[in-house]
């Protein structure tokens, strides 16, 4: 179990990061820096501030440096090195995202039949995005000869880096971790050596990319994270001791700390400069702390949610909105259900989880 110091720093990460989020808040107010939501269930979450990711960075940054002259800092530093650089690369791409790249139409089907749409149907009354080339010219055709469908709403979309241009610089990130010492990590007790290399890299890669599509509803990426870290901080404490269990404390912290004014109603986003840096920081500290097998378990919703996606996107199934998460606020059910539903199955996972690995 984690000792009075774990808990200590704990709920020290929680309060400096929960201070530093509201400074981070008012001045991303002060510079009119928001959010526009392009799910048309969160339109009226637009004009929240985004980029709160800069809270969690201070303070994971600020407890680590007040606690750098323990002996069990040498992980941690690591894990918070990789977190700020993922965070700058967060960072790039969240101020592309104030560009508008397009404004996609939303309509509703205002007549008395089903309407198809895309790869959608409308049924009477119901609402989509034209967002696919072939949505745009059904909607053309639709409009021309049938007048079934109706303009309610025009969303700006953001301009955004290519998924290329993300796993590149996702990569670069990666690699980052493989100079401290990645190759002594092993596998379920197995020393892979170079194979690590790889395995390290898409770990990350992967981590960056679940965290990331995750945070797409108030709290849900940092409650998810900071449950996963919590079970994967006892995990590492049993197993490795304190040194490979405080990254995963301070990781924890940090979310639930951000969570005081991230919880729904939100007051902050943390956009993609806290998802990238919590994504590459959860990993590396799983690297680092020989708890890969399993941070990725108690890291399920995120990791089956990303398959969902790919599934989707290689029309294998169909979704009406990606990912899975906006699918059910899309078919009824309410934001908070699905965000506590998320957070009990990471839970549940998590226990599941100890349990199986002998921990308790």
């Amino acid at each position: 179990m984690l000792g009075q110091m774990d808990i200590f720093i704990f709920i020290l990460t929680i309060i400096v990061t929960a201070i530093f989020t509201a400074v981070v808040r008012r001045e991303l107010i002060r510079a009119d820096i928001r959010d526009n939501p392009i799910v048309s269930e969160h339109r009226q979450k637009s004009g929240t501030p985004t980029m709160g990711g800069f809270g969690i960075l201070i303070g994971v940054v600020l407890v680590t440096l007040f606690i750098f002259s323990l002996d069990a800092t040498s992980y941690l530093i690591i894990t918070v090195l990789i977190m700020v650089v993922a965070g700058f690369f967060g960072m790039f791409d969240d101020l592309l995202g104030f560009k508008v790249k397009e404004y996609q139409k939303v309509v509703v089907n205002n007549g008395d039949k089903p309407v198809q749409i895309g790869l959608l149907t409308l049924e009477p009354g119901e609402e989509a995005r034209v967002a696919s080339e072939k949505a745009k010219a059904d909607y053309a055709r639709i409009v021309e000869e049938e007048h079934k469908l109706e303009v309610v709403d025009e969303i700006p979309i953001k301009s955004e880096t290519s998924e290329t241009e993300k796993i590149i610089i996702q990569f670069v990130v990666a690699c980052f971790i493989i100079l401290p010492g990645v190759l002594q990590t092993n596998v379920l007790g197995f020393n892979i050596g170079l194979l690590m290399i790889p395995l390290a890299i898409l770990a990350i890669i992967g981590s960056i990319n679940a965290v990331n599509l995750i945070d797409g509803m108030d709290g849900l990426a940092a409650g998810i994270i900071a449950i996963a870290s919590i079970a994967s901080a006892l995990y590492a404490n049993i197993t490795m001791g304190s040194v490979a269990s405080l990254p995963f404390v301070v990781l924890a912290g940090a979310c639930v700390g951000f969570l005081v004014l991230n919880h729904y109603p939100a007051k902050i986003f943390m956009g993609d400069t806290g998802s990238f840096a919590l994504g590459a920081g959860y990993m590396v500290a799983a690297l680092l702390g020989n708890t890969l097998i399993f941070s990725i378990i108690a890291l399920a919703v995120p990791i089956v949610s990303v398959i969902i996606s790919l599934l989707h996107r290689a029309h294998i199934i169909t979704l009406p909105v990606e990912p899975l998460h906006h699918t059910l606020n899309y078919h009824g059910m309410s934001e908070q259900k699905i965000i506590y539903l998320y957070w009990a199955i990471t839970f549940v996972v998590s226990v599941i989880a100890l349990f199986i690995f002998g921990i308790i």
